[in-house]
């Protein structure tokens, strides 16, 4: 059988698959259906669309879902960790050390000596610095097809369901510990492949919270505006929140660290406030319950560095101003309305007992020769988890938290109960000084309860491909019956980096296969037409002798 043919039933049994995979690849948020929860209007709605958007048992059968979709919709992403050169074969060693180490031992020993150091080089050459050799292209490989795999994760998602807002929560990159030149190497590939055309935040807009209400700056055109052309300058704008490997733990932040992630991500402490469109339906859909207040609904968006909210620290003068700038938006809070909300995007959770998330409570310290300050954390302490609710929601205060840290995820529910009654610790695994803290799926009866008032704490689960590139959907809308804004959230999952890997090796051999089939068909027909000549030179031969 020819060569071509071989070939072409391979291509034959190989394309199907390949282009079912490859389409699965490319279109999986449409296959999954994932987009941002849709918005609802009523009580009755919220009840029916309880977390997930799945309608619940005992909803009554006029609640509609609001086919357009939310004003405020935030993709976020966790903790993708971009590793660099510290997880490459170290360039200043040579490639095939043995080869060095045999030619010192042969200008050191004797004759007699030479074919065991021969035979010691040879085996060292193949069994140690081959497989080192094709390890460190392995690795960078790896890392390579690692950048892209994040970068089609983002794409396809943020293709498929049209974000307002895009968010990092912390870990952009590997390691703190790594010096300014691979900072910027992996900040270059940060920018310039996984989140292609993206820009960080700029300062001028970073810096819009630190303006007084009163401005008259700010109240002529500073605000950013909610389903205007205001927002589609977000598309392209990414929240970078600073994580632990980016700058550190409390126990060795310092100011230039946090200035070289300010410098190529954005501010690690900033606010903005956002408002609807007076033109938003969603406002004017019932009598304003606000009195005389008829300003639209605001949204604020808070991004801090939690990094070093506990102690002991290393450096005392960046913690201080992580406090100040905490202070101030704690009495922003104070003097918000009851219409408007709060996002928080932070990078360390707040604090849960063990068993409520897959991280539990743990906290290290440096030795005390080395400041003694916090090595390393899952959560934040209580007294700052506390500090932090009471703070920003306390008191009624609405909004809904994000962060990232925990790679396998977590959506919990912190509630606060009437002060005459008393939090059922059977059902409240974990508490915060007044607040108690249970997984967001079975806090139905806290979110229904108009006495309780809660927030919802989501920790989004990693993007790496280990945790199956995972991406969060956080909708925010305008409930002008409840006269609040509302949250719902959901998720959006690829699968681990071996399918992303799996269908682009199958699409490149079908491809190779398809382009080597024609030369090869070339060839096959040449040899066919040799066969074909000797065949006829054959029987000419043989006519021949018979004449004679």
């Amino acid at each position: 059988m020819r060569l071509s043919i071989v070939i072409f039933q391979i291509v034959r049994f190989l394309l199907p698959p390949a282009v079912i995979f490859t389409a699965y690849l490319y279109l999986y948020p449409a296959v999954h259906g994932c987009g941002f929860p849709l918005p609802t209007r009523t009580d009755a709605d919220r009840a029916a669309c309880f977390l997930d958007g799945r309608q619940g048992a005992g909803a009554p059968p006029t609640s509609t879902t609001v086919r357009e979709p939310a004003p405020f919709r935030l993709l976020a992403l966790g903790d993708p960790q971009l590793e660099g050169d510290t997880s490459l074969p170290d360039p200043n060693v040579p490639s095939f050390p043995s080869l060095y180490t045999f030619r010192e031992q042969l200008s050191t020993a004797g004759l007699a000596q030479w074919p065991r150091y021969i035979t010691n080089a040879f085996l060292n050459f193949w069994v140690h610095d081959i497989s080192k050799l094709i390890g460190g292209y392995r690795k960078r490989l790896d890392l390579w097809g690692n950048d892209y795999y994040l970068a089609h994760v983002y794409r396809s998602v943020r293709w498929w369901t049209d974000p307002t807002h895009t968010v990092v929560l912390g870990d952009l990159l590997g390691s703190q510990w790594i010096d300014d030149g691979e900072f910027a190497s992996r900040s270059d590939r940060f920018w310039k492949r996984v989140f292609t055309g993206m820009r960080r935040v700029p300062d001028r807009i970073a810096g819009l919270g630190e303006l007084d209400e009163k401005d008259e700056m700010f109240l002529h055109g500073k605000l950013e505006a909610l389903n205007d052309t205001g927002v589609s300058r977000w598309k392209d704008w990414l929240i970078n929140v600073a994580g632990n490997h980016d700058i550190g733990y409390a126990g060795d932040i310092n100011q230039g660290r946090i200035d070289r992630f300010e410098k190529n991500f954005g501010k690690v402490n900033w606010e903005t406030r956002m408002q609807l469109s007076s033109a938003d339906d969603s406002v004017t859909a019932a009598p304003s319950p606000f009195g005389t207040d008829t300003n639209p609904p605001k949204l604020r968006l808070v991004v801090l560095n939690s990094m070093n909210i506990d102690s002991p620290v290393w450096d005392q003068s960046a913690q201080e101003e992580t406090y100040r700038f905490l202070g101030r938006q704690m009495e922003r809070a104070m003097r918000q309305r009851p219409q408007d909300a709060t996002v928080l995007l932070t990078h360390v959770p707040l604090y849960k007992s063990g068993g409520v998330c897959a991280d539990g409570p743990f906290f290290t310290y440096f030795p005390a020769e080395m400041g003694g300050g916090v090595m390393e954390q899952n959560h934040m302490s209580e007294g700052a988890s506390e500090f932090v609710l009471d703070g920003l929601f306390g008191q009624g205060r609405q909004g809904v938290i994000l962060n990232g840290h925990d790679h396998e995820g977590c959506d919990v529910y912190h509630y606060q109960h009437p002060e005459e009654d008393v939090p059922d610790t059977n059902n409240s695994p974990a508490t915060i000084g007044n607040w108690s803290t249970t997984h967001y799926r079975s806090a139905r009866k806290h979110v229904l309860d108009n006495q309780t008032h809660g927030i919802r704490e989501i920790t989004v689960r990693s993007m790496m491909g280990s945790y199956g590139g995972n991406a969060g959907l956080l909708s925010g809308w305008f409930d002008a019956e409840l006269g609040r804004w509302r949250f719902e959230y959901d998720t959006c999952m690829l699968g681990v980096q071996h399918i992303w890997w799996a269908v682009h090796i199958l699409d490149l051999i079908v491809i190779l296969l398809a382009l080597a089939l024609l030369p090869v068909a070339l060839v096959d027909a040449r040899l066919d037409r040799l066969e074909e000549e000797r065949r006829l030179k054959s029987i000419d031969k043989s006519s021949e002798k018979k004449r004679q």
